[in-house]
């Protein structure tokens, strides 16, 4: 066992509902606090001092300065395992360019496939690892990351075991998701309904038979897949036994509803859901997440985050860091964002970003600092944990642990 502390302030997010909006005034908030570990698991957090006299044999890791802690953070969404730059893409699309005119000139997710294509196991690696290291620095543990960018079989199962690699190279928890139906690659022969059923009956097998992911997704969009054949899709992915997340009402709505009713862990962007499947989505066991690095990438509108936690819903906020529309890789920059201009409180963005989010990834194991949870945590040198949002994503993490361990880089 190990008491760590003290902290001026551990916002330990215990006792909050899954679901609904949340005021800051529902946290609970520990001055001067500590947190006793057990084999990687939080044993207690209650005020340093009390705990130093419960348990006077524990051996103590002191915290230096004015630090507070938060549970670390979850990102549900993000496609890091990718060869390749798209920064031309980025200022063709301020310059005025169309999607269209964009894919013409070489550019959008066919390009990320070529290079991803190209790269080598090990390019795509050491890349991926990078990536990983700078979500962790933010004090992000756990980090879903798709495939999507092979489209073929040999690739597709290559970018899924890069991501089973890394996951031996890192304290954090990678989930990998299947995202072969990320839209049908220009050389496969077909069409969409053929290309899905190639996924089904030659990619998923292969990533079944090789532990490579629990999880397929699917891009449900005028652009990739229409909402029929996807519906079809999901409920053969459904009975080979895997997770179903969706791509969902990025550009058009309709498809948030198709991820209901096929009982998906997640709908993902929705930045265009329509005012009735708001409710209908809420009503769901459905985690609504948020992409506001897609909006920002983009210059689109916000997922209406207010209107789903008013509705009851459950919402988590994601980083979607990808080469095309979402660069950034800064969670909190992003959520921070999102608050201003949806209205979401520190409670609802914090909540976002740790247990809802890894309920979106199946997860009920970390996102609170109470008994029993995973003991991953993340501290910054302030006085208010207040500070973290209010500066955008500036103030950067001082420590991270996980299991329990510090595991930051200097």
């Amino acid at each position: 066992m190990k008491l760590i502390g003290p902290f001026k302030q551990i916002v330990t997010l215990a006792n909050l509902p899954l679901r609904g909006k949340l005021a800051d005034e529902q946290l609970q908030i520990i001055e001067n606090g500590g947190i006793v570990v057990k084999d990687g698991y939080v044993e207690k957090v209650a005020s340093y001092e009390s705990l130093y006299k419960q348990y006077p044999d524990v051996e103590t890791e002191a915290v230096e300065g004015t630090q507070i802690c938060l549970p670390a953070f979850t990102d549900c969404h993000t496609h890091i395992c990718f060869g390749g730059n798209r920064a031309n893409d980025f200022a063709m699309r301020n310059a005025g360019k169309t999607y269209l005119e964009i894919a013409e000139s070489g550019g959008g997710i066919w390009s990320s496939v070529q290079h991803t294509r190209a790269a080598s196991e090990d390019e795509l690696i050491q890349t991926t690892l990078e990536r990983v290291n700078f979500l962790i620095s933010l004090g992000i543990t756990t980090i879903e990351i798709k495939s999507g960018y092979g489209l073929d079989v040999e690739n597709e199962l290559k970018m899924l075991r890069v991501i089973k690699k890394v996951q031996t190279m890192t304290d954090a928890t990678l989930i990998p998701t299947c995202l072969a139906a990320h839209l049908k690659p220009r050389d496969f022969e077909g069409s969409n309904a053929e290309y899905l059923d190639f996924i089904v009956n030659s990619i998923l097998p292969r990533v079944k038979e090789e532990g490579l992911a629990k999880r397929v997704d699917i891009f449900i969009e005028k652009s990739a897949f229409q909402p029929e054949e996807s519906r079809g899709f999901l409920r053969k992915v459904n009975e080979l036994g895997f997770e179903i997340t969706v791509h969902a009402d990025q550009f058009t709505p309709g498809s948030s509803r198709i991820a209901v009713e096929v009982g998906a862990k997640s709908a993902d962007h929705l930045e265009a859901t329509a005012e009735e499947d708001i409710a209908f989505l809420a009503n769901s066991e459905t985690v609504a997440v948020a992409l506001p690095g897609a909006s920002l990438g983009l210059g689109e509108k916000f997922t209406p985050a207010r209107k789903i936690l008013d509705a009851n819903g459950i919402l988590a906020i994601a980083s979607d860091w990808n080469p095309g529309s979402a660069p950034m890789g800064n969670l909190i920059t992003q959520a921070s964002v999102l608050a201003t201009f949806q209205k979401l409180s520190t409670a609802e963005v914090l909540a976002g970003m740790t247990f809802r989010s890894a309920f979106a990834l199946g997860l009920e194991d970390r996102g609170r600092l109470e008994k029993g949870k995973k003991a991953d945590f993340v501290t910054f040198k302030t006085d208010n944990f207040h500070n973290v949002l209010y500066r955008q994503g500036s103030l950067r993490a001082e420590s991270v642990f996980i299991n329990g361990k510090n595991v930051s880089n200097g």
